[in-house]
């Protein structure tokens, strides 16, 4: 089996930059970068290691927290540690490239392609207007001898900005053709970033690249290194995984693929939308309202239990499923979504102990959905009755647009009621009030003077749960 988008110097095929050799007929079309140790890697710098588990706080600048073990690439830079590119020992052409990639706060680094072409990786939570230097932009190509304020160019933004907190895992995925030479070298087609994938959107469409971005290693050529930027903050590589890139998609002209006449809703204002919504892998939610915000961070909750489904950045609202033809009644988000529930159960309950069980649905709790009510700034106040009581539970965009805010109100005191505020699969607190959720997916804070919440193991995985006297504040940030 020929494989053209990977070589290993002149000792023969290595198995996609691994570090045992093996016959090319042997390899597969896909493996994953070894994170055991840098033996993938040239010339590692002091910056570089190796480890277990990597925890990044978003209120403090540029900041790694690195456990010792396998399995994940850091960069930990700092006044005294400026840190340095990464590049590969093996060589590539045309490739998919999948990785999870975390960020500190305000860092800011990259993917060169070949060691020549940027996938800018950037702490851009929050930014309305992403550009070419932002999280998912291909960085611009540069030219000193071009006049002053055109000396970048070429560059190109994401399409929307699809990027989480830092401190938080992100997906990438990249498509990749490399350019072609002919037999003198002289250059017969160009590369093209064929799509870049961020936390599931298409930010990047075929792109054609004319040349090397700024701050390339090489001249352009038919194979080169992936280089990982190090020399401009902290950031954090896990799940590193290379395959071919399969001929039917080389030289196809758009990728974006989907519908071909999409119904898209944005929201320019604070705009609602009542829909079925798929909140996570076949679980729908039938009576469900999404919320957007002009500050592109948006949201769903289901009337049936009171939950809080999940929140996106990004733009808001597909309704092509829902209103194309005869439709399914299902809306879907645009943005990259963080789900907050693994299943439809009640938001609040009444529980004997703090070790019941938390129940399954609202069976004898008198619950109600009232439907919601509209305040004055035109976001909904969303309301039920549960144990005899009625609860007022409103949801707001944080100012900063990088979260979400959320006040449960009840109207009078109900003996032994608690509020499940996560189930996940691992809950942590990083600071007093302040948890790191579903293996670092989100974050949540709860306001000073709340009672503390309990960490209890439940199916396999944690629930965060707390008493409600009268009122209960907290924030999510994704």
């Amino acid at each position: 089996m020929k494989l053209n988008y990977l070589k290993f110097g002149t000792t023969g095929l290595c198995w996609l930059f691994g570090t045992t050799l093996l016959l090319a007929q042997q390899l597969t079309d896909q493996s994953e970068i070894k994170l055991n140790d840098l033996a993938a890697f040239n010339a590692t710098g002091k910056s570089w290691t190796i480890a277990e588990k990597v925890i990044s706080d978003p209120r403090n600048e540029n900041e790694l927290k690195a456990t010792k073990g396998s399995g994940i690439l850091v960069n930990i830079t700092s006044n005294k540690m400026k840190g340095s590119d990464l590049l590969t020992n093996a060589v590539h052409g045309n490739i998919i490239l999948e990785l999870d990639y975390l960020m500190a706060k305000n860092s800011n680094s990259g993917i060169y392609l070949q060691g020549n072409y940027e996938v800018q990786l950037k702490d851009s939570w929050g930014v309305l207007q992403p550009m070419s230097s932002d999280n998912g932009g291909i960085y611009e190509r540069w030219d000193d001898a071009r006049p002053e304020g055109s000396k970048g160019f070429e560059g190109y933004a994401p399409r929307q900005n699809a990027s989480k907190a830092p401190g938080l895992w992100q997906h990438l995925k990249i498509a990749f053709q490399a350019p072609k030479f002919d037999a003198t070298g002289k250059k017969t087609s160009n590369a093209r970033v064929l799509a870049v994938e961020l936390n599931g959107v298409l930010v990047q469409d075929n792109v054609e690249l004319f040349g090397p971005t700024g701050g390339a290693a090489d001249k352009e050529k038919p194979l080169g290194p992936l280089r990982l930027q190090g020399d401009h903050g902290s950031v954090a590589f896990r799940n590193i995984k290379i395959s071919k890139l399969p001929e039917e998609q080389i030289n196809v002209n758009n990728r974006g693929g989907g519908d071909a006449d999409p119904i898209y809703i944005d929201a320019p204002s604070n705009t609602m939308i009542r829909s079925f919504v798929n909140y996570a892998p076949k679980l729908l939610a039938v009576h469900a309202i999404s919320v957007g915000s002009p500050l592109k961070t948006h949201y769903s909750y289901d009337l049936d239990n009171g939950l809080l489904l999940q929140g996106w950045h990004g733009e808001f609202i597909d309704a092509t499923p829902m209103w194309d033809g005869r439709g399914n009644g299902t809306s879907r988000a645009r943005g990259a979504v963080t789900s907050f529930v693994k299943k439809a159960t009640p938001a609040l309950a009444q529980l004997a102990t703090v070790q019941t069980t938390w129940p399954t649905d609202s069976t004898g709790s008198g619950f109600k959905t009232k439907g919601y009510v509209i305040d004055n700034e035109d976001r909904p106040q969303f309301k039920y009755n549960i144990y005899g009581a009625e609860v007022t539970d409103l949801i707001t965009v944080s100012n900063d647009g990088k979260g979400l805010n959320r006040s449960i109100n009840i109207d009078k005191t109900v003996p032994n009621l608690y509020v499940l505020m996560a189930n996940a699969s691992s809950i942590e607190e990083l600071a007093k009030g302040y948890y790191l959720v579903d293996g670092q997916s989100y974050y949540l804070e709860l306001d000073k003077g709340a009672p503390k919440p309990i960490i209890r193991d439940a199916n396999g995985g944690k629930e965060l749960i707390i008493l409600l006297d009268k009122q209960l504040n907290y924030s999510i940030s994704f």
